[in-house]
């Protein structure tokens, strides 16, 4: 602080005459010079100047800026809290008058001693006569021009100020240290200069003249394409005159000059710096027909005034309908936005006008990625080229065609309205619809009514951009049926535009109209909010007031049904870029209703919170009015009500209630002042009850939420099986609740398995039936085929404990066969169908066989033509069931039996009155891989079979082939054998039962699967009978023939020889020569009768054939005395036997695989006293000698005739 014994004294006097507490005090003297005009400021409001007088200096009076007096000496007095050098500034002001010949004062010199603590500002105003300039020569160091004002580095800083026409000052700032040591200044100029505090100054900084202003001269010559060159003064620049010489006098102007033919003219700027003080302007134009433009380019002059700011200019003139295509250099262009500067200098500026003669403007800049622009429309292209800068010879290309409208044709549907509107005034685009006289065309509106094809054309190539779409459909409701649909299929008609589908929706007075929207439902969004899915739902009611708004909703919440009092309207938003996916409405009358609207609403398990607000929120809901909220309550889950936001109106007649409802019949009364219910159970009704309200306050608005949890009571069970031998039990989460718990012993799983022989403690958690599934399994086992106590075994669902809260879904038994061993399926109630298509099982129980390792077989139920199904591996079959409280079986009877050659073997009887599908297992998929299968088929009695192959699948195999055999039972010959690379024919006739086997290969590609057709049809027996007849009547004849033969022999021995009848069946005459031993002269031969048992009942008591002959029929031999004319008995053979036709015989010789047939009755001729077998031994027995096939010796000369073998 300063502080002299005067500073003292004088502040000791204005301690009451300031209202200002000093810390720092100067008191000094000042004489402003002659010419001068000084004024001494305080910078800071708490801060003075004071200039002291009066006797003693005892007097002072402070302003806050103070102008001294010249060539008077004036005591100042400064005090101010703050540092002084801060608070105060100092301006000294001179004038400088210069002639045609000189200036006065000639020096530029300061008081370089004045106030020199503060910042000190000297500052001259130059004056020179019309078309003369001030000349300052700078004294000491030069200067140096800046860009842009910054702060001198030593404190010194020249300012040279010109104030424009608009009052806005244009100034140039100098630093000392530079190279210009002379500056040409316009007349009405202020130079300034600036010196900080305590910075010393020379007295004299620069010298000053006047001369003559001497102009600059450019000859202007520009291509032929430029129509005009504008050159023009910026208004806040210093004033300079500009001379053309285009005509035979010169033109002269202080702001602006055209040149309209500028070829060669030349253009005089009456001032040193033209291009600081003007800008030029280029003007050129192109003209395009349909499809080109002349020029073609937008041509530049880079040398054309190229040290001046300028702006090239091209009026571009289009037909209608032509699109103007501008494409530029490589490097692009980049939009702006605004007119923000661009930072090379370099800006692109675009004008087009549309046939309303609205102009739209675009600004880009250089280095981006738009290398093309389509204007539609006259067109006015500006580039501006910064000062100094060489641009490119070509700005851009032209190029025109005609403008690519789009057409598309559009059918409204009955009581359908279309509404084309304009949401966007760029670019020029407008809307036809329909031909000839009644075509109609409109640039912002057209409607669609009448139900017929329409053409509809727009004249620009991206409608969508520029119009949105309304589709709007009315519906009217009776009493007991709505007219319409309120679901729409996607729709073909302007489908990438923004589309708002609008359905007015109108039931009687007093009933609703109802919309129920399926699973997912619907959830309310505040006004303004996006759906994820960008397809918005928003219902309005009409009310007497107008209408009003209930809400706007998105896809995926609990709001499950929608009701509106007699008249309303919904409409769903669906932006052009997302494809249209409604929601399954159901439209249908609702009940009576005074409520405005009511929601009903579904609310989800598990933990949630689900938001409401009021119709027309945040507006006013409607005054005397009503709306409610049901709300169903999932068990077993506690519901609170919180209000988010609501406003209560100023009633004038009755008062705002919220009524609640229970589920038992409860009513609660409440204010929305009142505590709301809390952790409450059970479905409940909220509804709202408006007063009259005053409406010039605010009415009544209500946000509020529903929040739900689970109350948390889980279901217990505990589950024993260890009594129940080979049984489990599965259960497993099949559905989305997430909130669902289960767990086993107390650990939480998300599948649950209970192993055979354990006993578990089960806990279910808020687990609806329907998320989770109960599958049982029990194993069926045998090690040994012998020992094996699995025979006729049938399959039923054991009894499960009643605690399990699930129904039972599937249940499936394992079957193991022990080695060498098949197991054998059978219906317990009959037969099995096969699951096929056309012959569906839709009955209540269905039955899935599958081999070990998961490979299926097929599905089946009961009622078909399959007898059993035989198995060569491990078998599961699987039982579900609708209700298995209702059926627990028995499902099939099981049976282990011995080990088969095929795979599979079905066992099967045919119908006659419907054909039967033989599938392949696992049809319509393929058979496993070196798999096979066979078909044992029974027909009935005189029936055949036609068999046709539906659909053969057949592979590319890779190993062995793939087989189709067909044989019948009991042959050896095969009629059918077919492999993959044969054709099938189309139809084979079998006249009895049969063998169908197939067999799959290797396949490398592909699979192999066969349905096989079988149709019964009666065999034709007409010929058999009448070649039976035939053949018996030849016979017949044959034996008479014989029988007269021998008699007549007979009748001519009679007296030499004597014959024998024996009842075999075969005659011997004594004169054939087949005994070893002859008697003929002695009657050692002859027998009155024979005790056999006697001669040789000894030898077959030793023998193996003993036991046949332990009874023995005991008779004698008796002379034969019947006739002898007659024949022998006749032959009478019955039927043979039918095989076992059940019985699987595979396909080998007859010889190999069967026992010998049981003889026949009569014995075969071989086996008669006519024959003698060579292989037997002339011994007491005739035993034979040894084995092999029968080898006869004819004894007898009658023909025996063969006998038919039974068919």
């Amino acid at each position: 602080m300063r502080l002299d014994g005067t500073c003292s004294t004088t502040l000791l006097m204005t301690v009451f005459l300031s209202p200002f507490y000093l810390s720092e005090c100067l008191q000094t003297t000042v004489l402003a010079a002659e010419g001068s005009a000084v004024t001494v400021s305080a910078d800071v409001d708490e801060c003075a100047v004071c200039r002291v007088t009066g006797a003693n200096d005892t007097q002072a009076v402070c302003h806050p800026s103070l102008a001294l007096p010249p060539v008077e000496e004036v005591t100042l007095l400064f005090n101010c809290s703050r540092p002084l050098e801060q608070a105060y500034s100092v301006k000294v002001q001179r004038t400088i008058e210069c002639t045609k010949d000189s200036c006065s004062p000639k020096m530029g010199d300061v008081q370089s001693s004045i106030l020199p603590e503060f910042a000190r500002t000297f500052a001259w105003d130059l004056k020179a006569p019309e078309k003369f300039v001030v000349v300052l020569d700078i004294l000491g160091q030069g200067l140096n021009e800046l860009a842009e004002p910054t702060p001198c580095p030593d404190g010194f800083q020249y300012t040279a100020s010109k104030m424009g026409s608009s009052g806005k000052a244009k100034t140039q700032t100098y630093c000392r240290g530079g190279s210009l040591t002379s500056v040409e200044l316009p007349n009405q100029i202020t130079l300034s200069l600036k010196v900080e505090p305590n910075v010393k100054v020379d007295s004299v900084v620069f010298t000053a003249s006047s001369k003559p202003l001497k102009g600059r001269t450019v000859v202007v010559t520009s291509d032929p394409d430029t129509a005009a060159v504008v050159i023009s003064r910026d208004a806040e620049s210093p004033e300079c005159e500009v001379c053309s010489h285009e005509g035979s006098s010169p033109t002269c102007s202080p702001t602006d000059v055209t040149l309209t033919d500028p070829k060669n003219v030349s253009v005089e700027f009456l001032c040193p710096q033209p291009q600081e003080v003007f800008s030029v302007q280029v003007k050129k134009k192109i003209e395009c027909t349909v499809d080109s433009c002349s020029p073609a380019t937008g041509a530049v002059q880079p040398g054309l005034l190229e040290g001046f700011q300028r702006t090239l200019s091209w009026d571009v003139s289009v037909p209608k309908k032509t699109v103007l295509t501008l494409e530029f250099p490589a490097e692009g262009l980049k939009e702006t936005t605004g007119a923000a500067p661009c930072q090379d200098g370099y800006k692109y500026s675009f004008h087009s006008t549309n046939g309303q003669g609205e102009v739209r403007s675009r600004g880009f800049c250089r280095k981006g990625p738009v290398t093309q622009l389509e204007l539609i429309g006259t067109t006015t292209v500006a580039v501006d080229i910064p000062k100094g800068a060489e641009p490119a010879a070509t700005a851009f290309t032209a190029k025109a065609m005609p403008r690519r409208g789009r057409a598309m044709s559009v059918t409204p549907d009955p009581h359908t309205i279309i509404t084309v509107s304009r949401v966007t005034p760029e670019p020029d685009c407008e809307v036809c619809a329909g031909d000839g006289p009644s075509r109609k065309c409109d640039p912002k509106y057209l409607t669609m009514k009448i139900p017929q094809n329409t053409s509809v054309e727009f004249s620009c190539p991206q409608p969508q951009d520029v119009f949105r779409v309304e589709i709007n459909r009315e519906i009217d409701c009776t009493e007991t049926a709505c007219s319409g649909n309120i679901v729409q299929a996607e729709s073909s008609m302007f489908p990438d535009f923004n589309r708002t589908f609008v359905w007015d929706l109108k039931a009687p007075s007093t009933r609703t109209f109802q919309i129920y929207f399926p699973e997912p439902g619907i959830r309310q969004i505040p006004k303004g909010d996006a759906c994820p899915d960008q397809h918005t739902y928003t219902f309005v009611t009409y009310l007497r007031t107008g209408p009003a708004e209930i809400g706007t909703y998105c896809k995926g919440g609990a709001i499950s049904t929608v009701q509106v009092r007699y008249k309303g309207r919904m409409l769903l938003a669906v932006p052009g870029d997302r494809k249209l996916e409604p929601l399954d409405l159901k439209l249908s009358v609702g009940p009576e209703t005074n409520m405005l609207a009511i929601m009903k609403v579904d609310l989800p398990r598990g933990v949630s919170e689900t938001e409401f607000t009021t119709a027309k929120y945040p507006e006013d809901f409607p005054d005397e009015d009503q709306m409610r909220w049901d709300f169903m309550v999932p068990g077993m889950h506690n519901y609170t009500v919180h209000f988010i936001d609501h406003m209560l109106p100023e009633c004038l007649d009755k008062d705002v209630v919220l009524e609640y409802h229970t589920e038992d019949k409860k009513t609660a009364k409440l204010a929305l002042s009142d505590p709301q219910p809390k952790q409450r159970q059970g479905s409940f009704n909220m509804s709202l009850w408006n007063c009259k309200t005053n409406r010039t306050l605010q009415g009544l608005a209500l946000n509020f939420k529903v929040s739900v949890m689970r109350s948390g009571h889980p279901v217990l069970c505990t589950v024993d099986l260890t009594q129940k031998e080979g049984l489990s039990l599965q259960i497993s989460k099949v559905g989305s609740d997430p909130y669902c718990e289960m767990s086993i012993n107390s650990v939480v799983k998300e599948n649950i398995d209970v192993p055979t022989g354990t006993k578990a403690s089960l806990s279910f958690l808020d687990c609806p039936d329907e998320d989770v599934r109960l599958t049982g399994s029990k194993i069926i086992a045998c090690q040994n085929l012998s020992s094996c106590s699995v025979a006729h075994s049938l399959l039923t669902v054991p009894q499960l404990d009643s605690c399990l809260p699930l129904a039972l879904h599937s249940f499936t038994w394992k079957l193991q066969i022990p080695q060498h061993g098949t197991v054998e399926l059978a219906s317990p109630t009959g037969s099995l169908r096969q699951s096929l298509p056309g012959q569906e099982c839709n009955g209540s129980v269905s039955m899935r066989m599958a081999e070990e390792g998961g490979s299926p077989i097929s599905d089946y139920c009961h009622g078909g033509i399959i007898q059993k199904v035989q198995v060569n591996s491990n078998v599961s079959v699987t039982v579900t069931a609708q209700d298995f409280t209702k059926t627990r079986g028995p499902f099939l009877n099981v049976s282990f039996i011995e080990e088969i050659a095929e795979s599979i073997i079905y066992t099967v009887m045919p119908k006659v009155s419907s054909p039967a599908l033989l599938a392949t297992p696992n049809w319509p998929n393929g058979m496993k891989s070196s798999s096979t299968v066979s078909w044992i088929v029974n027909l009935p009695s005189q029936y055949g079979a036609s068999l046709k192959f539906l659909n053969i699948s057949q592979p590319k195999c890779g190993q062995r082939h793939t087989s189709i055999k067909v044989q019948q039972l009991g042959y050896e010959k095969e009629m059918l054998s077919l492999r993959e690379d044969e054709e099938a024919q189309d139809r084979l006739d079998v006249p009895r039962s049969f063998f169908l086997n197939m067999s799959n290969c290797m396949p490398e590609q592909g699979e192999f699967g066969v349905v096989t057709k079988v149709v019964l049809q009666k065999n034709n027996s007409l010929l058999a009978i009448i070649l039976g007849v035939i053949g018996a009547l030849l016979l017949i004849a044959a034996v008479l023939a014989a029988v007269i033969l021998v008699t007549r022999k007979k009748k001519g021995r009679m007296s030499t020889e004597s014959s024998i009848y024996i009842g075999k069946g075969s005659i011997f005459r004594p004169s054939d020569q087949h005994f070893s031993k002859a008697r003929s002269d002695n009657g050692s031969h002859v027998y009155a009768s024979i005790d056999e048992t006697m001669m040789y009942g000894h030898l077959l008591r030793d023998s193996s054939y003993g036991d046949r002959f332990n009874n023995p029929q005991m008779d004698s031999y008796r002379t034969f005395m019947g006739p002898v004319e007659a024949g022998p008995p006749a032959i009478v053979e019955p039927e043979a036997e039918p095989g076992n036709k059940d019985q699987y015989q595979p396909f080998l010789d007859p010889s190999e695989s069967f026992l010998p047939p049981r003889p026949r009755t009569p014995i075969d001729r071989e086996d008669s006293l006519g024959f003698q077998d060579r292989r037997m031994v002339d011994n007491e027995l005739y035993t034979f000698k040894s084995t092999g096939d029968m080898n006869t010796i004819r004894l007898s000369g009658v023909e025996i005739e063969p006998l038919e073998e039974s068919l």
